[in-house]
């Protein structure tokens, strides 16, 4: 009995950006007695069903964007005679699907870390569960990924991560349902061992991939202090010291190495955080700005974030600790009018954004944004190709919607159009040369172009353009530029380096 594990992807790149990191945790939550797994990231290349025998185990890790292709993978496993199990956030939530759609054996809902193990176990005896439920492990039980396994010369970043869970409860997201509003975070001792464990093999930059690496404010500490809630007081403080700890060990790193990260907005209201966050080395970060108005931000549950000038200088307080922001924007809230488009633009030049992003909604499954859109379709639901639309995702891409929730005054396609244009303007040649001087030097600024460039084209021309031959053209450009720029982010190995000592709990450390 061999194990593979396999990440689907309709489109493969070969190279990928960011390591998809459940695929390593899940090969080291694989029991030693079963050997090595092989393991398969389709945005590398496809997945050929040739190398499975009858007997072996398939473990296909899935989230909305790819199930259709898992379940396709699934389907061509389980013709092989090998056993299947589906995981991750889509099957966590459908666990159904993959049993109709995917030819799968058994589900694993929630944390793999210790699940799997125990699925891998019992079908060896030929004794698997139909559903395993691995529900959220505490921190300390996290496994570190096995990154002995990476194929040589095929990522750019590597990935760690700190911490599960986001306190937040926008209507987007659905990481606080399904990784819990309690944040998970791991000592920094086992985060450092795998940075090390991957600064030895050449990754310069490391995305740390996190669901919120800001998982307590200072406005949820004087919430607490107000309330007189001494105990959560104490807990959050706690939270907030130990992710000063972690940052006081990314200092000691080599001068060289790079971390990116996802925070939410209301860190730019912490200048302890951001000064902590520059000396260890975090230089870039996600922020989900969203909405550039106050009613697009009270759509979305994320009123905590400012709007307007006030939003432009928050951004601006990240450059001024030398952070570059990628800035998420959602284009398709029912506040959204024929302006919203040049505004955000606005915002987003002004407030000197290094990257940002611009997406049309997307009801995904396990948010409060997909229950209200699946309950205003209950009565007359749209199909497509006899598939309910409130079930895009079992969707062929090439004659999926971009968009699903019907707005009050704009038509899909102008939503579509409008964000494309978005994309064009800034990531437009002149824009991006004028961003390009965040860069210290010619070199760097030509690789910032090439990056740029990349980004565009993996981001946003595969994903809104509707037209095939467009998409195919971009997935070219994409390939094409990819391995060059993996070149510049990949540093020497550094095989000698060493495990850093523990800073000392004596330590002094802002109390917020």
């Amino acid at each position: 009995m061999r194990v593979h594990l396999i990440n689907p992807s309709d489109t493969a790149f070969g190279t990928a950006v960011i390591t998809p990191r459940w695929l390593y945790v899940l090969a080291a939550a694989t029991p030693a007695s079963f050997g090595d797994p092989v393991l398969c990231d389709e945005t590398l290349q496809h997945w050929d069903p040739a190398g499975v025998q009858t007997g072996d185990v398939v473990g296909i890790g899935i989230h909305t964007g790819n199930a259709l292709r898992g379940y396709a993978v699934g389907r061509m496993a389980r013709e092989r005679g090998a056993w299947v199990i589906f995981g991750g956030v889509h099957s966590s939530l459908y666990p159904e699907e993959a049993f109709e759609y995917g030819g799968a054996h058994a589900v694993v809902r929630g944390d793999g870390d210790l699940a799997w193990g125990q699925a891998l176990k019992d079908f060896q005896i030929g004794a698997p569960k139909r559903i395993y439920e691995g529900g959220r492990v505490a921190a300390g039980q996290f496994k570190p990924a096995r990154w002995d396994l990476l194929p040589p010369n095929s990522y750019m970043w590597a990935s760690v991560q700190t911490v599960r869970g986001c306190p937040k409860h926008c209507s987007f997201c659905s990481v606080w349902r399904t990784d819990g509003q309690k944040p998970r975070q791991r000592a920094s001792d086992v985060v450092i061992e795998e940075i090390v464990q991957l600064r030895r093999i050449g990754f310069r930059f490391i995305a740390l991939a996190d669901d919120n690496f800001y998982p307590v404010s200072l406005t949820d500490i004087h919430l607490a202090e107000r309330q007189k809630n001494d105990h959560r007081v104490a807990e959050l403080k706690a939270i907030r010291s130990e992710r000063f700890e972690l940052m006081s060990r990314l200092a000691q790193l080599p001068k060289d190495t790079v971390f990116f990260t996802q925070i939410t907005m209301e860190a730019a209201e912490d200048p302890d955080f951001l000064a902590a966050m520059r000396k260890a080395k975090i230089l870039g970060a996600l922020v989900g700005v969203e909405a550039v108005t106050p009613e697009g931000l009270k759509a979305v549950y994320k009123d905590f974030n400012c709007s307007g000038e006030n939003l432009v200088r928050q951004l601006q307080e990240f450059r001024e600790h030398d952070i570059h922001i990628l800035g998420s924007f959602i284009f398709g809230l029912p506040s959204d009018r024929q302006d919203t488009f040049n505004a955000t633009l606005d915002v987003a030049h002004r407030a000197g954004l290094t990257f940002a992003q611009f997406v049309m909604l997307t009801p995904f499954p396990g948010t409060v944004d997909f229950e209200r859109w699946e309950k205003a379709q209950a009565e007359s639901v749209e199909k497509v190709r006899g598939i309910p639309i409130t079930r895009y995702w079992l969707v062929p891409a090439e004659v999926r919607p971009k968009m699903f929730m019907p707005h009050p005054t704009m038509s899909s396609e102008e939503m579509r159009g409008r964000t494309q244009r978005v994309w064009d303007d800034f990531y437009s040649m002149t824009s991006v040369w004028k961003r390009s001087r965040c860069a210290p030097t010619i070199r760097a600024r030509l690789a910032f172009i090439f990056v740029s460039k990349l980004y565009r084209q993996m981001y946003a021309a595969t994903g809104i353009a509707t037209d095939s031959a467009r998409r195919n053209r971009a997935t070219r450009w994409a390939r094409w530029l990819a391995k060059p720029c993996r070149r510049l982010f990949i540093g020497k190995p550094i095989s000698e380096l060493q495990f850093c000592e523990a800073r000392s709990s004596t330590t002094e450390r802002p109390e917020g």
